[in-house]
């Protein structure tokens, strides 16, 4: 292991607050290694975090997904904590959070804002509305009670880090990661932490509209490759509700005259039934995969646990 603790700071333009978090940090938790991983700035943001003591990188694919996946790989820690160079999240609550995952075996640490000072920090009422629908959607489709699904304040085991496989490329790497937790049945711990709103002069990279689509499409896509027997399955009930409509007046017409005039309507309710039983096999082919998946990632976690325990005997 390089380092007990590593703390993660994916930076884009942020040069009027970088210093003041990789300092703050430092004091917080004067053992780690800060790392910013500069994502194309043009504001010097990595020279600043360079004066202020961060050990600095790049990462030239742009979206935090794409920074996020490049510290994941090549930083070895027993320990790492994720904030974003905005100066939104307070240094007070790392200590705690990282002794979640070193003294109590937490995979991943919840720095919650929605429960704390969020709603009242944040002037931008549409990113209130999405924060609300993207919990509220996940706690319905995954059947679990985190609060705050989006935050950007979160601490890592080792096992998390090396195990889970990044996909997105932008913002919606939060809801990414809280929905593989959620999946794998890592252990969770959500604390309560303060947020304050951007400093003035510095703007927020996350765009409300596009963003929040992007969010929108990692859930669908989510909800597809985690629970496709739910998901196809859901779809297949449409297409059977669909044949009933159509079909029963049809067959009603049939037994009251004993013909049946609307042979068209008749073919397209045979053919979303025919559609419904198609979902449902693929549904039942799916959930299979799926399940053997899951086995193979337990077997992932194992040789990794036992590779880190050899490094750290060794």
């Amino acid at each position: 292991m390089q380092g007990k603790i590593a703390v993660l700071i994916p930076c884009y333009n942020e040069s009027k607050t970088i210093e003041k978090v990789v300092k703050d940090y430092k004091e917080a938790l004067p053992e780690a290694d800060i790392y910013v991983y500069d994502n194309n700035s043009t504001d010097g943001t990595d020279e600043i975090a360079r004066r202020a003591g961060a050990i600095v990188r790049y990462e030239t694919k742009q979206g935090k997904g794409n920074v996020i996946r490049t510290m994941f790989r090549e930083i070895d820690a027993e320990c790492y904590l994720i904030i974003d160079g905005d100066d939104t999240y307070p240094a007070e609550n790392a200590r705690e959070m990282c002794n979640y995952v070193l003294n109590n075996n937490v995979d991943m640490v919840i720095g919650d804002r929605l429960s704390s000072t969020y709603f009242k920090e944040n002037k931008r009422p549409f990113h209130n509305f999405g924060n609300k629908m993207v919990r509220r959607l996940i706690q319905i489709i995954f059947k679990n009670n985190i609060k705050d699904i989006m935050t950007g304040y979160r601490a890592f085991s080792y096992k998390f880090v090396k195990t889970f496989p990044i996909l997105s490329k932008g913002f919606e790497i939060e809801t990414e990661m809280s929905i593989h937790a959620i999946d794998k049945n890592f252990t969770l711990k959500e604390i309560p932490v303060q947020y304050r709103d951007r400093p003035e002069g510095s703007r927020s990279k996350l765009n409300t509209f596009k963003d929040g689509t992007r969010v929108l499409k990692t859930i669908a896509t989510l909800f597809k490759e985690y629970k496709p027997s739910l998901f196809f399955n859901t779809i297949s009930l449409f297409f059977y509700a669909l044949a009933i409509i159509l079909a029963s007046p049809v067959f009603s017409e049939y037994f009251n005259t004993g013909l049946v005039p609307r042979m068209p309507t008749l073919f397209v309710a045979g053919f979303c039934i025919i559609v419904g039983m198609l979902l449902n096999i693929t549904s039942l082919i799916l959930q299979v995969i799926v399940k053997k998946h899951r086995q193979l990632f337990e077997l992932q976690v194992n040789q990794i646990c036992l590779l880190k325990g050899r490094n750290n005997n060794g």
